[in-house]
């Protein structure tokens, strides 16, 4: 990764271009690696957009707008990173739809350091939480940083239990928003001795769409993630699955068949998941995994950019037609589409781009994409029926 800061205007160019409405973290990546700055991607918007069909402009994030994001980030003491900065978690840059920025309050140095995400339910029994706090702190005792999503419950009890040694907290709303509102002091207590981190922009409320964007988050942060009690279907669950896809480890705490929180977590030990009966079963199987460079957990993106080369306007606009016939609901793989196409891949690449930022078309992790009935604000991250999750209260 890149270790020189950005400057305030590089700053300003990457708030604007990653709140403008059609790009996500992938979305984003494509376009600065295509032109090379934000500032020329933000150019580049509005021609794209039109060329994919979209109806009306594309206007990129109000320069005004993002200036007083930035100012508002000074007054509360917060930092605004970006994914080339040296301040940026390493783990989760190598994530393939790694947040371009991440607003942090806090101990930011602790994003660098070895963690492990513990989750599971809000609705948590008394013996889950102690469980689930006893991990936490043998694993700080270790050097550890815990990883979870400040909900009620069972990340509750672990935030609590690595306050002494450093926890960081993910919120899928602004990082300055308190929520659950019971977790008031908890939140202050992290801000002080660790981290709180988003991101999304600041006093966002919470939103059931967000949360399995931040699940992504907790688990590329982390080493691995470490489920204490889920019920099926559930968020924890999400963020299990989302940890799969990144290459972590997943790490499972067996429960009782006859509780309902239980059934996921159990399910996943089913599945291959490491059993958990104490921090020790956790830290020998990192301590025995294979090295590995970061770049080796997503190397897709970095393959894209080698394909990439020069075309035509004719190419893409043959390319355009081609998608039109291809895509539907269903994700397909972006290299399927390449060799049905039979095509420059760079053309194909570029048709894609286009119908992303016109909001036809939506880029999922994995190097998928499915175009949607209508258009929308594309945001590239997952489709709404495989990922949601409610706000519990």
């Amino acid at each position: 990764m890149p270790t020189r800061p950005l400057t305030d205007a590089q700053r300003l160019d990457w708030l604007r271009l990653a709140r403008t409405e059609g790009v996500g973290p992938i979305t984003f990546r494509n376009l600065l690696r295509r032109y090379g700055s934000a500032a020329a991607a933000l150019d580049a918007l509005p021609d794209l957009a039109r060329r994919g069909g979209r109806g009306s402009p594309l206007r990129p994030f109000d320069k005004t707008k993002a200036q007083a994001e930035i100012d508002a980030h000074q007054r509360c003491g917060a930092k605004l990173i970006a994914w080339d900065e040296p301040d940026y978690p390493e783990s989760l840059a190598a994530t393939e739809d790694a947040p371009p920025l991440l607003t942090v309050l806090g101990h930011g140095h602790l994003l660098q350091q070895r963690c492990v995400a513990i989750v599971g339910a809000r609705n948590a029994s008394l013996n889950g939480q102690r469980m689930a706090g006893q991990l936490a702190r043998d694993l700080g005792a270790a050097g550890i940083i815990v990883v979870s999503g400040l909900a009620r419950g069972m990340d509750a009890a672990a935030h609590r239990a690595a306050l002494v040694s450093g926890t960081i907290a993910v919120m899928a709303c602004g990082a300055n928003v308190i929520y659950p509102p019971e977790n008031a002091d908890l939140h202050a207590l992290i801000s002080q001795t660790g981290a709180i981190i988003s991101e999304m922009p600041l006093d966002t409320d919470p939103q059931a769409r967000l949360f399995p964007r931040r699940n992504r988050i907790i688990s590329g942060l982390s080493l691995g993630v470490v489920v204490v009690e889920a019920a099926d279907r559930s968020g924890s669950l999400i963020t299990a699955q989302r940890a799969l896809d990144q290459g972590r480890e997943i790490f499972a705490v067996p429960g009782s068949p006859l509780d309902p929180r239980c059934k996921g977590s159990n399910g996943l030990l089913r599945q291959g998941a490491n059993l958990v009966e104490n921090a020790a079963d956790i830290l020998n199987v990192l301590n025995a995994a294979r090295p590995r460079q970061l770049n080796e957990i997503s190397t897709s993106a970095l393959k894209q950019s080698e394909a990439e080369g020069h075309c035509t306007d004719v190419d893409v606009a043959e390319a355009r037609l081609l998608l039109g016939g291809l895509l539907g609901p269903s994700p397909v793989q972006i290299d399927d589409l390449i060799r049905a196409c039979d095509l420059n891949p760079a053309a194909v690449l570029t048709a894609l781009l286009e119908l992303e930022l016109a909001g036809l078309a939506v880029r999922e992790p994995g190097q998928r994409v499915y175009l949607l009935s209508s258009p929308e604000t594309g945001s590239d991250s997952m489709p709404p029926s495989s990922h949601s999750e409610k706000i519990a209260s």
